[in-house]
């Protein structure tokens, strides 16, 4: 197959399963971490003992100047990705009438800003080379309905699905898809303090999702399968509806 995918946020959680899933469908990845290097270098050993190629990028979403230095320069180096992944985000939970200034400006920043700060950089060598290729965006169910405490997250994952359904219009004749993905309550290390068995009361599946079941979809949506689904926003969330 030879298509490289960079996936953003892929040290852990969603990310990191969603590279090794990739991996083992024959894509070589572009890992992605802001700073936990540690956990990407052990996600890159295991998918080259699957066999495929995997390289780091560490830098900071929320850094537009830093994002376009190190994709450019990769891009340069090594050509341009199929596909993209924008899974990296924050969370700074707090009702709004408490919510300092920094928790509305870091996760609309990081989140949010992210999105162009990535993909600005990539689109165009994609369009240079006529690379008919894959981008998938993560939003939440929290960008979906809403939630209490999550104003400023939900607004950013909000603000990812309308970014993709216009990217998605303006890519569609390059032969360029781009979808977003909806997780619900995935099982990793962002949803350990939440409290789990009121939330499974609420999800018609009553369990959580794994980060393999977000995966899976990812990979569906980066294959030649996919090559007719543009500007969908497709929810994995056991039937929760907030």
């Amino acid at each position: 197959m030879n298509k490289t995918v960079l996936i953003t946020g892929s040290s852990r959680g969603i990310g990191r399963e969603t590279a090794l899933y990739l991996a083992n469908k024959g894509y070589d990845i572009v890992l992605h971490c802001h700073s936990n290097i540690q956990k990407a270098e052990e996600t890159a050993k295991e998918i080259e003992l699957s066999g495929q190629k995997a390289r780091i990028l560490q830098f900071n979403i929320a850094d537009r100047i830093e994002c376009k230095n190190v994709i450019t320069d990769d891009i340069e180096k090594n050509g341009v990705y199929y596909g993209t992944v924008l899974n990296a985000g924050i969370s700074r939970d707090n009702v709004f009438p408490a919510m300092e200034d920094d928790e509305w400006d870091d996760v609309i920043n990081t989140n949010l800003g992210g999105f162009y700060n990535v993909l600005k950089p990539i689109v165009m060598p994609m369009i240079s080379e006529r690379v008919k290729g894959r981008i998938v965006t993560l939003s939440s169910i929290s960008g979906l309905a809403g939630n209490r405490g999550q104003v400023n997250y939900s607004a950013s994952k909000a603000g990812i699905i309308g970014a993709t359904k216009s990217l998605a219009l303006e890519l569609a004749k390059r032969g360029i898809t781009v979808n977003c993905v909806a997780p619900g309550v995935i099982d990793t290390d962002m949803t350990k303090d939440l409290p789990v068995d009121e939330l499974k009361k609420l999800i018609p599946m009553k369990r959580m999702g794994t980060a393999k079941e977000v995966a899976a979809l990812i990979s569906f949506l980066l294959s030649e399968d996919a090559s007719y689904i543009t500007g969908q926003v497709i929810s994995v969330n056991g039937g929760l509806h907030l």
